[in-house]
């Protein structure tokens, strides 16, 4: 194993230009909601002067900061976050729109010299980058009409079955609500006879752009449970229904994505009086057990990752155990 010096480490930090800029080498580290990857990484990041670039999907909203437990301005004013209040919360942002802003952020970081951290749960993001992106045929607007016809007048959760009958495995990591990517997944199959699964598994070769070293955070689930238990009740005592209010209010609204994510659709439906605000909290908590479930499935079919229990260490063990798989992987500091 690698062993750092931290304190050297924090005065003089940057990539070898001879090796991590000929591999490009993306250091990452994920791991299910309230699993404590950004208190980590900001760790990290006090102790090393790396950024941070985010990989969350809500994170880029602005206005959308206690549901999403964003990193406070205060922190990101002494640590540098990419890819955060990048978009207002009525606009769609696509996995499309992600890589291209990623390869910008990176590109730019690369060329200070700068190190970076990639940080955030959303598999989307972390598969397109460890993988490429499968961008599919173009839309077929025709069909994509008649499908929205169908929801509205049967409900989304007809378009949910119609795909789980063609493409179970599609449907199976879609929540059955999510329209637009049940659409996708449809009018894929509607113009090529294939599944959008099997192109996307044809497509998951590593991506030859970059070196992906990743870590993964894992606790046991009960503690995962229990900090996830907190974490909720954490967000309503700072805000969350006022947080929400304030963004519905707005005559923009929200976009269907922003509207959708959890947290903010449970209160959403609370203050359109459709149940109680008890009712919101259960749901709220339940939901992201199930979401966390989702991840750690997502992220146990990536290829060589690192898992860290940090239940079992204290920060300072678990930080060096990060680093020193870092430059294992090919990140190199000057010390």
């Amino acid at each position: 194993m690698v062993t750092i010096n931290l304190k050297k480490l924090k005065k003089s930090l940057i990539f070898d230009n001879r090796e991590c800029f000929m591999s490009h080498t993306i250091c990452i580290l994920t791991g299910p909601t309230a699993s404590g990857k950004s208190e980590i990484a900001i760790k990290i990041a006090e102790q090393t002067g790396a950024v941070i670039v985010s990989a969350d999907s809500m994170l880029i909203y602005r206005g959308m900061d206690i549901g999403t437990e964003k990193p406070s301005a205060e922190i990101r004013k002494k640590i540098p976050h990419y890819l955060i209040d990048i978009r207002d919360p009525w606009e769609e942002y696509s996995v499309g729109n992600y890589i291209k802003d990623f390869e910008e952020v990176t590109n730019s970081l690369y060329a200070q010299e700068k190190p970076f951290i990639v940080v955030g749960g959303t598999a989307l993001y972390l598969k397109a980058i460890m993988e490429g992106l499968f961008n599919g045929p173009p839309a077929n607007w025709e069909y994509r009409n008649q499908l929205k016809t169908i929801a509205k007048e049967q409900g989304t959760d007809y378009l949910y079955n119609m795909l789980e009958a063609i493409d179970p495995k599609t449907a199976h990591r879609l929540h059955s609500h999510d329209q637009r990517r049940i659409i996708r997944a449809l009018e894929v199959f509607k113009q090529t006879g294939t599944t959008i699964s099997s192109y996307q598994t044809q497509f998951g070769s590593k991506n030859p752009k970059y070196n992906c070293i990743v870590v993964a955070i894992a606790h046991d689930r009960n503690e995962l449970y229990k900090r996830i238990e907190s974490r909720v009740d954490s967000m309503f005592l700072r805000g969350l229904v006022d947080e929400v209010q304030t963004l519905i209010n707005n005559p923009l609204g929200l976009s269907k994505q922003a509207s959708q994510a959890l947290g903010y659709k449970e209160v959403i439906d609370y203050l359109d009086g459709n149940h109680s605000l008890s009712e919101a909290i259960s749901a709220i908590k339940q939901g992201t057990r199930r979401f966390a479930k989702r991840q750690m499935t997502w992220f146990r079919s990536f290829t060589d990752i690192h898992w860290i229990a940090p239940d079992s260490f204290d920060d300072k063990d678990v930080i060096e155990n990060i680093l020193d798989y870092f430059v294992a992987g090919g990140f190199r500091f000057v010390t």
